[in-house]
């Protein structure tokens, strides 16, 4: 049996806000298997956005333990974890954040020439993806000149550029009308099953939870299963 990819142990994280302690996440434990693609749910401003935050090594002052790809990341200083971010993980958020005076192809490219990869391989890996989500023709197109599905489907082909071992999304189609975020969705989920890639996809939509492999709950820090 394989070994996780990311397996989280008694997550904390807390905050002061004036004389009170909010704890945010109370002991937390996770872990997600190889191709296995697990639905976050949870109310706004339940925790799962500080969740995501703490196993994409975003930011610090967390409890507890996090292993991504058989690396202990609780201790790293941050360029260990960006090494780490770089090499295993890769991020969808709800805005596409693309750089806007780049292609769409230029915006998937970017990211596997910081990782070390040649021209030649990256654009190739970029077509493929971009492809494969149904923009292949608008592959010199920039942002401003792509709807808000086409956007989310460039974030999600530069999210999986660099073939991460685990995808982070948080509410990944949450900014698309109902009938594009199903179509968006149904791509992202047909790709990363391609790839292998565990994924935490963090949502309060149930309906689109129900398309994933495994539910878990996120309730006042507290993790169900």
């Amino acid at each position: 049996m394989s070994s996780p990819v990311v397996r989280i142990t008694a997550l904390t994280r807390s905050f002061q806000q004036g004389d009170a302690r909010i704890d945010v996440l109370r002991g937390v434990d996770l872990s997600i298997n190889p191709g296995e693609i697990v639905a976050l749910l949870g109310a706004s401003g339940s925790g799962k956005s500080t969740m995501l935050q703490a196993v994409g090594l975003l930011e610090g002052g967390f409890g507890g333990k996090i292993e991504i790809a058989g690396h202990d990341a609780t201790r790293l200083d941050g360029d260990a974890r960006a090494v780490i971010r770089r090499d295993h993980l890769g991020f969808v958020y709800q805005f596409h954040h693309l750089l806007p005076d780049f292609t769409a192809i230029e915006n998937v490219v970017l990211p596997q020439l910081v990782a070390g990869k040649g021209q030649a391989e990256a654009e190739e890996r970029a077509r493929e993806l971009l492809s494969a989500l149904g923009i292949g023709e608008r592959l010199q197109h920039r942002p401003s000149r792509l709807s808000g599905g086409e956007q989310q489907r460039v974030a999600v082909a530069r999210a999986l550029a660099n073939r991460p071992a685990l995808v982070l999304a948080d509410e990944p189609t949450g900014n698309l009308d109902e009938a594009t975020a199903d179509k968006v969705l149904v791509q992202f989920l047909e790709l990363v099953r391609g790839e292998n890639s565990a994924t935490l996809v963090a949502t309060h939509n149930e309906r689109l939870a129900a398309q994933m492999d495994r539910v878990v709950r996120l309730h006042d820090g507290v993790l169900s299963q």
